[in-house]
């Protein structure tokens, strides 16, 4: 490998970064804009809703038809579509004169953002080496962190000016990185209660225990470029079973420990670097071993499917556990622990993924192709 190939990737790598954390950052600050929005339209809980709702919708529906296209039409051109598609939404939700209008442009970066992340991953199964693929998909997971630790505190002072300025931030981002691709391509939900059961364990307001994630952020951060690392060194199984029991292991404590301030945090450490392990690169990197160049976007778009709609059931899930343990602290600890006991389970499923010398010989670790224009 030149010098000068080494520097075009490195290049491609900082685009594909930049239109991922746009993405990332999307879901990270919409959250602290729900208030503000439902004050200027008027609109009820139920209502209030569709905002993320429609978002999964629709980006469950543009994964697999943008994972497709690129694999016919060539990664570059639809990454560079997937982002427009989105800064027009952002556009039309930060302009928006009423709320269904709001709906619709919500429902266009749902459909444009369903993209980046599958075609990414694909651009780097064609244009990174097998031996470096898990190391750049672990910096493309750990834009993740990265958003969800800057995000609350972008959000936080954007809102000082109006939340349409949270969408409208996506537009210069979009805009710097279409003139880049030009000049050059069920655990996670849980995440969304747990600021519900620290209030209810210390007694802190919402906005404390918002802030009480950080050991969360923090190790998905650090975890994601590591395991990235990891899956070049010593294969997808280690990384994945690795992943799955320190989840099953963190949720666990939370959900037996008693409610003390350090259980919590080692607990919410050994989650975060579980799930970085998980969400950060490795399953990603199976998919890009196991097909070939045709067919890994589509591949990167089914994932992207099955994690969506993991997402989807997960929330109902411990919610409904939650509710059926007689709500409170007990009824959400109950509910991380069946979703703990099932990431036991799936860390005993994949001690049945390929060792590292059958993985070294899957068809993906063939030579890297270059990306199509």
């Amino acid at each position: 490998m030149s010098i000068s190939n080494q520097s075009q990737r490195n290049r491609l790598l900082g685009v594909l970064f930049v239109g991922v954390l746009m993405g990332a950052l999307d879901i990270a600050i919409v959250g602290p804009a729900l208030p503000a929005i439902q004050r200027a339209f008027g609109a009820s809980e139920r209502a209030l809703s569709w905002i993320f709702a429609i978002y999964v919708l629709f980006n469950l529906i543009g994964t697999p038809l943008m994972a497709k296209l690129s694999d016919r039409f060539g990664r570059r051109a639809i990454y560079i579509l997937d982002i427009a598609i989105f800064a027009f939404g952002s556009l039309l939700v930060a302009a928006a004169p009423t709320y269904a209008v709001l709906l619709a442009g919500r429902a266009i970066q749902g459909l444009g953002a369903g993209g980046i992340f599958p075609v990414a991953s694909a651009v780097i199964g064609d244009t990174f080496p097998a031996e470096r693929r898990g190391a750049a998909l672990g910096l493309i997971g750990a834009v993740f962190g990265v958003a969800f630790l800057v995000g609350p505190v972008v959000g936080g002072v954007l809102l000082l000016y109006g939340w349409p300025l949270l969408f409208v931030i996506n537009l210069p981002i979009a805009a710097l990185v279409i003139a880049l691709a030009f000049g050059a391509g069920v655990s996670e939900a849980s995440v969304v209660f747990v600021p519900t059961m620290l209030v209810l364990a210390f007694g802190v307001s919402a906005s404390t225990a918002s802030f009480m994630l950080l050991p969360v952020v923090l190790a998905m951060a650090v975890g994601a470029p590591v395991s990235g690392w990891m899956l070049d060194r010593f294969g997808s199984r280690s990384v994945v079973v690795g992943g799955a029991g320190l989840i099953a292991v963190g949720l666990g404590l939370a959900a037996l420990l008693p409610a003390t301030l350090a259980g919590f945090y080692s607990a919410a450490t050994l989650f975060g670097v579980g799930l970085s392990a998980l969400l950060g690169a490795s399953l990603r990197y199976i998919m890009l071993n196991e097909t070939g160049p045709a067919e890994r976007a589509a591949a990167q778009g089914a994932l992207t499917v099955f994690t969506n709609i993991g997402q989807l059931i997960g929330g109902v899930l411990v919610g409904a556990i939650a509710a059926s343990a007689g709500g409170g602290l007990a009824g959400y600890q109950a509910a991380f622990l069946a979703v703990a006991a099932l990431m036991l389970a799936l860390t005993l499923v994949a001690l049945g993924l390929k060792g590292r010398a059958a993985e070294l010989a899957a068809p993906g670790r063939a030579g890297a192709q270059p990306a199509r224009s």
